[in-house]
C-alpha cells in the first residue's frame, strides 16, 4: 500500500499556490506605480499566472505518472523558486511577467501532486473527509496571504514581497525534500494523454466540475485582483485590503466547518455543492445591491465574505467527486481537469481585469454556477 503524505505538509502544498498569489495581490498598486503601468496591465500579471498554471498542471500531472509523485513535486518547486528569485532581482516589467510565468508553471505542482497523492492513498467517504479538512486550508490561506502581503508591501514595498516569495519557495522545497513520500502505486499504468483528453472532453460530468470550479475560483480571485484598486480609490477606509482578509477567513472557516458538520450528518457531495452555489448567488446579489446603494461604503464586504463561505463549502466536494471515473489514471486525468478549469479561470480574470467592475464579475460567476448546477444531467 502507498505511503500517505503527512497531512500538514499536504495542507501546505495544496494551499501554496493560493497563498503565494494572495501575498502578491496587495502589491499590485505598488507594482503599477513602480513600473509605470496602468492598473489593468498590472492586474494581468494575475491572469497570466493562471494561464501558465494551467499548462503547469498538465506537465506535472503527466510527470507524476511517468516519474513518480515525489520527483515531479521537487522539480516543480525548484522551478517556482527560480522564477521567484528572477522576479526579485529584475527591474524590468516584461521580465517580471516572464518570471511570473515561470513561477506559475512551477507552483502548479503543489496543487496537482497533492490532489493526486491524496487520491492514491484515500478513497470513498474517507477521501471526502480529507478534502473537507483541506478545504479549511484552501479557504483560510488566501486570507492569511492577504494580510501578510499587506504588511510586506507596507514595510518593504513590492521588492520585499518578491523576496518573501523566494524565501517561502526555498522553505517549502526543503520540507518536501525531507518529508514527502512516493505514493504512486507500483502497478499503475501510464495512461495515454490524448485518448484520455478526448474522453474527458466528451464527459458532461467533467464539464460540470470544471465550470463549477472555475466559477467559484473566478469569484474569489476577482476580489484579489480588483480589491486592492477598489480600496486604493476610497477615502480613508476604516479597514485595509489586507485586513479584509480576516473577514474572508471568518467566512471561509464557517463554510469549511459547516461542510464537515453536514458531511457527518450524511449530506451527499451533490447536496453540499448545491448549497454552496446558493450561497455564491446570495453573496453576489448582496455585493451588487450594496455597491449600487452604498458606493462609498465597505458594506459590500458582507457579500464577499458570504462568497468565501460558499467557496469553502463547495470546492472540496467538487474536487472529491470529479475524477471518480478515472481512478486508473489519476495523474493524467487530474492534469486535464486542471488544464480546463485554470484556462477558464484565466480567461475570466482577463475580462474582469479589463472591466474593473467587481460587482459585475461576481454576478457573472454566480449566474454561471447556478446555470451549471441547474442544468439537467444526461441519463
Amino acid at each position: 500500500m502507498s505511503r500517505r503524505p503527512p497531512l500538514l505538509l499536504a495542507l501546505l502544498l495544496l494551499s501554496f499556490p493560493q497563498f503565494v498569489e494572495t501575498i502578491y495581490s496587495p502589491a499590485l498598486p505598488l507594482i503599477a506605480a513602480s513600473y509605470r503601468v496602468p492598473p489593468a496591465e498590472a492586474g494581468q500579471t494575475l491572469s497570466l499566472w493562471f494561464a501558465a498554471f494551467a499548462f503547469g498542471v498538465v506537465a506535472w500531472g503527466r510527470l507524476a505518472d511517468l516519474w513518480g509523485r515525489r520527483p515531479a513535486l521537487l522539480a516543480g518547486l525548484a522551478l517556482y523558486a527560480t522564477g521567484a528569485v528572477w522576479a526579485m532581482v529584475t527591474d524590468d516589467f516584461s521580465q517580471v511577467l516572464a518570471a511570473r510565468l515561470v513561477s506559475a508553471f512551477g507552483a502548479a505542482v503543489g496543487s496537482i501532486i497533492t490532489q493526486t497523492a491524496l487520491r492514491d492513498s484515500h478513497a470513498g467517504p474517507e477521501l471526502g473527509r480529507v478534502f473537507a479538512v483541506l478545504g479549511l486550508a484552501l479557504a483560510i490561506s488566501p486570507a492569511v496571504g492577504l494580510f501578510a502581503g499587506q504588511l510586506l508591501a507596507a514595510k518593504a514595498g513590492h521588492s520585499g514581497v518578491f523576496a518573501a516569495l523566494g524565501l517561502l519557495a526555498v522553505l517549502v522545497l526543503g520540507l518536501s525534500l525531507w518529508r514527502w513520500p512516493e505514493t504512486r502505486p507500483a502497478t499503475v499504468a501510464v495512461a495515454p494523454f490524448w485518448p484520455t483528453f478526448r474522453v474527458m472532453l466528451r464527459d458532461p460530468g467533467i464539464w460540470r466540475s470544471t465550470l463549477l470550479i472555475a466559477s467559484f475560483n473566478a469569484a474569489i480571485f476577482s476580489w484579489y485582483q480588483l480589491g486592492p484598486f477598489r480600496f486604493a480609490g476610497m477615502e480613508s477606509p476604516w479597514l485595509s485590503f489586507g485586513q479584509s482578509g480576516f473577514l474572508l477567513a471568518a467566512g471561509a472557516l464557517t463554510g469549511a466547518l459547516l461542510n464537515r458538520a453536514l458531511l457527518r450528518r450524511g449530506w451527499s457531495a451533490q447536496a453540499l455543492i448545491s448549497f454552496g452555489v446558493l450561497l455564491l448567488a446570495a453573496g453576489a446579489v448582496l455585493v451588487v445591491l450594496l455597491a449600487a446603494l452604498l458606493p462609498r461604503s465597505l458594506a459590500f464586504l458582507s457579500g464577499v465574505t458570504l462568497i468565501s463561505a460558499a467557496y469553502a463549502l463547495a470546492i472540496p466536494n467538487v474536487l472529491a467527486i470529479a475524477l471518480r471515473a478515472y481512478a486508473d489514471r489519476l495523474g493524467t486525468a487530474g492534469a486535464i481537469l486542471s488544464l480546463v478549469y485554470y484556462n477558464l479561470l484565466g480567461a475570466g480574470l482577463v475580462l474582469a481585469g479589463y472591466g474593473q467592475r467587481l460587482d459585475l464579475a461576481l454576478a457573472v460567476c454566480a449566474l454561471l454556477a447556478v446555470f451549471v448546477k441547474a442544468a439537467p444531467r444526461p441519463s
